[in-house]
């Protein structure tokens, strides 16, 4: 009987605040809180008391409420491990390892003499007590979904010594792991169960109730994930997932010293990709919400310590818009038809959906601009989340991306099911991305669109050398899926990396189409996939008394990747002569443990 009177009053609550926001919620907490204090400070027998017992009545309140909450949920609520597939095997989280890290033994092959001293380190879900989680309760059911879990810092360190090792290579190579320690981290760790309701997928009565619940019991409706990408601005590195602002991490041990909200300015969700702007050095951000404002650009300064310029575009809804884009002077911002949407979750629907019948567009920026000075350029329908480079060319901004037309975040058209049996290739195709090509004329409004590489092998988590970044570039990089070993949405796996040459034809053979551009590509061997690719550029010193180092060519370097062999369960790092592309990697360097695919990775010269 008691359960049921606590069903009907979470369902009444529900009922209250389904149309309130985060912060009304919050505030109806405080008021509750206020009145209680006042109505204790009017009893006579209290009134005469000190202050402090006032204090502890309150406090005594706020862990009996904790308490009770807790309990609800312990008894109403069934937490459960998600099933994986055979496949899946490398998708299980592993553990930290103790101390410093381990010193590398096992490389095929040898480190260049001119590579880079610097890390090599890579973000990817981790999730504690032992994977990702579903409920099942009186409200339904609700789940984690594959993008989350608590980020993993896994991280090679490069230092080439001034004397020769055994093997006869002067370089010292050492590997080592570790979580990202955010506050929801902490909080759950020092629980010692799993604690935050599931709150995107799954039926809607159970997301809006792990809503209210994660929000009355920790003051947030989810766990700030920080798993998605690493990057650096200003001599400081940092860990990122777009549902919370950045961690500060120590590149050296991997120990997370703090968030980041640029000295207090920045208090909303941080996109995974901050772009450095050419010329100024300027770190150019952006955050989406649920809630409006759902899109906002900042502006931060070269050396990091102070937020120049934030804009509200004011949109109409809450695109899912991963990546923002730089040119020399604009910002490129991907308003695409995948949206978050609280009201169509009350109304019964998905919180996360892409509608391949919405508009899509892409907004150019002034630097500095706001809402009224971006020039809106409606494109073909798409999902595109990663994008590959934009710069100015003439009256046109040049777009290059990832572009898919379903999205492998949210629920999935029946049509685009990889799993589903029925399904053509062609249908399950929709959820890989090509290369992709707009052209956005500034004077005339014209749109020119074209796939690079045609549409026979699908590619993402692309990359440049960085230093072209917002200008004109002649070669990029990506991982390449394999589209049979990919046994579900959330489950892509990579199988090789392709060069793209943006400059050059592909040859003339029997079906190609029109204008595509020539691709290298590099296979691994079979059931071998990686992630967290990234490029580093070849430095030469100077052979002269002159400071610094020689100009060298775009496409003169290296990729960097975390690869795993599902047949031997044995987790590498290969190094990719990006001159050589489709040659064996010049090192493969093994790992004292298996590292979980990921997301994005990065090199950081030291």
């Amino acid at each position: 009987m008691a359960c049921s009177s606590c069903m009907g009053m979470a369902f009444q609550v529900n009922c209250s605040v389904q149309n309130k926001k985060p912060s009304a919620i919050l505030n109806n907490i405080e008021y509750f809180k206020t009145t209680l204090s006042t109505a204790v400070s009017k009893q006579p027998l209290l009134r005469s008391m000190h202050v402090p017992m006032h204090i502890d009545v309150l406090k005594i309140f706020k862990n009996a409420s904790a308490k009770l909450l807790d309990a609800f949920v312990d008894s109403v609520f069934e937490f459960m491990d998600q099933p994986l597939l055979p496949s899946q095997k490398n998708f299980i989280p592993v553990d930290e390892l103790e101390g410093e890290g381990v010193v590398i033994t096992s490389i095929i092959g040898s480190i260049p003499d001119d590579f880079t001293d610097g890390v090599y380190v890579r973000n990817g879900p981790n999730p504690l007590f032992g994977g990702l989680k579903s409920t099942k309760s009186v409200f339904g059911r609700s789940n984690h979904i594959w993008i989350e879990g608590e980020g993993m810092l896994h991280a090679l360190y490069f230092r080439k010594n001034d004397f020769v090792n055994s093997d006869g290579s002067r370089w010292t190579v050492q590997y080592n792991n570790r979580h990202v320690e955010t506050e929801t981290f902490k909080l759950e760790k020092q629980r010692n169960k799993p604690s935050f309701l599931p709150a995107v997928g799954g039926d809607s009565p159970a997301i809006l109730s792990a809503y209210l619940l994660n929000l009355l019991r920790f003051g947030i409706v989810n766990k700030y994930l920080s798993n998605t990408n690493v990057f650096e601005h200003s001599g400081k590195f940092y860990s990122i997932a777009e549902n919370y602002i950045p961690q500060e991490i120590d590149i050296l041990t991997l120990e997370t010293l703090g968030n980041w909200d640029v000295s207090g300015a920045w208090n909303r969700p941080f996109t995974s990709h901050p772009k450095r702007a050419p010329g100024t050095g300027e770190l150019v951000i952006m955050g989406i919400e649920p809630v409006e404002p759902f899109l906002e650009v900042g502006v931060v300064s070269a050396d990091g310590k102070e937020l120049i310029h934030k804009v509200d575009l004011k949109l109409n809804r809450c695109s899912l818009c991963h990546e923002i884009g730089v040119t020399k002077r604009y910002n490129v911002i991907m308003d695409i038809a995948l949206t978050i949407d609280i009201k169509r979750l009350i109304e019964g629907g998905p919180l996360i959906k892409y509608d391949e019948e919405e508009y899509a567009r892409i907004g150019i920026m002034p630097r500095y601009g706001d809402a009224s000075s971006v020039r809106w350029f409606k494109v073909e329908p798409n999902c595109t989340f990663h994008i590959i480079n934009s710069f100015e060319a003439g009256d046109e901004v040049v777009v290059w991306g990832c572009k898919a037309l379903d999205s492998v975040i949210g629920p999935i058209s029946e049509s685009s099911r990889v799993s589903d049996s029925t399904s053509t290739a062609e249908d399950a195709s929709k959820l890989y991305s090509h290369a992709y090509e707009w052209r956005l004329n500034m004077e005339t409004g014209e749109v020119r669109e074209r796939y690079l590489t045609g549409q026979k092998f699908f590619m993402d988590f692309p990359m440049i050398n960085g230093n072209f970044t917002g200008l004109r570039n002649r070669f990029g990089y990506a991982q390449v899926v394999d589209s049979v070993a990919t046994s579900t949405p959330g489950s892509l796996k990579y199988g090789g990396l392709a060069k793209l040459h943006f400059e050059e034809p592909a040859e003339r053979k029997g079906g190609l189409e029109h204008e595509e551009i020539k691709v290298e590509r590099h296979v691994f061997e079979n059931n071998t996939f990686c992630s967290g690719a990234a490029f580093v550029p070849r430095q030469r010193e100077r052979s002269s008394t002159f400071a610094g180092f020689e100009e060298v060519e775009e496409d003169d370097g290296w990729v960097i990747t975390f690869v795993h062999n599902e047949d031997t369960n044995i987790s590498q790092v290969y190094v990719i002569d990006t001159k050589d592309f489709c040659s064996e990697p010049v090192a493969k360097i093994t790992l004292p443990c298996r590292v979980p695919y990921g997301f994005h990775g990065a090199f950081v010269p030291t």
